[in-house]
């Protein structure tokens, strides 16, 4: 696919930064004409910007609404040409990407304390403001930026640390160090910008599933949260681990875009799929994620949201909590938006509050790898525990479910003050 250069006026052909051209594609008729921007997760992602500014940015610029659609189309009312939209992202480009010192792209956004957006330039160092008054500005204050996956791999590992009581006040820990949380083990790291890039190949699917399927430490206060061991109990696992699929499938938390398909819809099909495979392979388990993934994608599930509140119910078992961790590159490539986020916390809050209500009192031991290996945003965790909802369960169970996680969200949020009160601290 032709690329340009991100800096449109820089015409040297070895300038490094680099990005797709905007290919759209006009649909419909009349009143319903639409513009749909085919290739924009690839610019935006060029940028190190959410795709949802880009095209926010172009519905303002054009006076048009914009939606994502359920499957990650993004689009904007009214028929627009690649060449014009193409012209509006330079404007984006100048206004939130480039440093406004160096005139370079590899900046990435942050929000100040006093609620303004600064570009932080990685070539120059520089923190220039971005013009409060620009109408992208409002949403970005409203919808600030996930901070990167080095700076979020960090901030965890402070909060670690801090909860052990061996945070070291020098903070000058070695390299080996930072790689480890309180306990001393390995925190994996997330592979999402190389699995985003490789998710074609089957062979490196495999390895980045691999990768994401190290045990993980309960740590952190979770030792009091065990599971039952005992051979009484193993029997238990194993003959729930078998049952049926399309049971768990057809539980509760009904989505608006479902639709009435008399029981040969696409999630009744992937069930039938999935129970058969469980069954031949001798568990949930056994049932390999590439598999799953082709499944889904051949099935149209594959971008859905309800799609994870499914997956939570049935890749998962009474050992969900060690269960998560090697599901992790999965379920990290079908989350694609806060809906996905929402879907997959309820599908979690099902599983434990209405099939293995056993487990409710370990909660912050299954939220610790949901969290540790970012399959679920810090915010949406805490957004989630926040209230009682009824969408997935009884609010009663839901009020249990969410009282059980209180030690985990607790410590989520007090750590993340004290890291507020640093970085306060760092830029006076």
């Amino acid at each position: 696919m032709a690329t340009v250069n991100i800096r449109r006026d820089v015409t040297d052909p070895f300038y490094r930064y680099k990005m797709e051209k905007l290919q759209s594609k006009i649909e419909g008729k009349g009143n319903g004409i639409k513009s749909v921007i085919v290739n924009l997760p690839s610019v935006a992602n060029s940028l190190a910007r959410p795709p949802i500014y880009v095209v926010k940015y172009f519905g303002f610029e054009l006076g048009a609404q914009t939606n994502t659609g359920d499957h990650d189309r993004w689009i904007i009312n009214g028929a627009h040409e690649a060449t014009k939209l193409q012209e509006l992202l330079d404007g984006f480009i100048t206004k939130f990407v480039l440093c406004k010192e160096c005139q370079n792209p590899e900046t990435d956004l942050s929000i100040s304390k006093d609620q303004n957006i600064i570009r932080n330039c990685k070539a120059c160092g520089q923190r220039t403001k971005v013009d409060p008054r620009l109408k992208l500005s409002g949403y970005i204050l409203k919808n600030p930026p996930q901070k990167d996956k080095k700076e979020k791999k960090d901030k965890k590992e402070k909060k670690k640390a801090k909860a052990n009581g061996e945070e070291n006040k020098e903070g000058s820990n070695s390299e080996e160090e930072a790689g480890k949380n309180g306990n001393g083990h390995v925190v994996p790291t997330s592979n999402l910008d190389q699995y985003n890039a490789e998710a074609g190949s089957d062979d490196e699917f495999t390895r980045v599933i691999n990768d994401a399927a190290k045990d993980i430490s309960a740590g952190d206060g979770a030792d009091a949260f065990t599971i039952d061991t005992s051979e009484k109990a193993m029997k238990e696992r194993q003959k729930n681990e078998l049952t049926s699929a399309v049971e768990k499938l057809t539980m509760g938390g009904n989505d608006e875009d479902e639709e009435e398909d008399g029981g040969n819809g696409p999630y009744d099909q992937f069930a039938a799929w999935f129970d058969e495979q469980a069954k031949e392979l001798g568990g949930v388990a056994k049932v390999d994620d590439i598999e799953i993934y082709k499944k889904l994608s051949e099935l149209g599930l594959d971008r859905k949201h309800k799609t994870l509140q499914v997956l939570a119910q049935t890749l998962f078992d009474e050992n969900v909590a060690k269960q998560i961790g090697p599901r992790a590159g999965l379920l990290k490539k079908l989350v694609a938006s806060d809906r996905h986020e929402k879907a997959f916390m309820g599908g979690i809050e099902r599983l434990v509050g209405k099939q293995y209500p056993k487990l409710i009192s370990t909660m912050p031991n299954i939220l610790l790898p949901i969290y540790d290996k970012e399959i679920i945003s810090e915010d949406a965790i805490l957004k989630w525990g926040s209230k009682a909802n009824k969408r997935y369960v009884d609010t009663a169970t839901s009020k249990k479910v969410k009282a059980a996680s209180e030690p985990f969200l607790t410590w989520l949020q007090e750590a993340d003050e004290d890291d507020s009160d640093e970085e306060e601290e760092d830029d006076e």
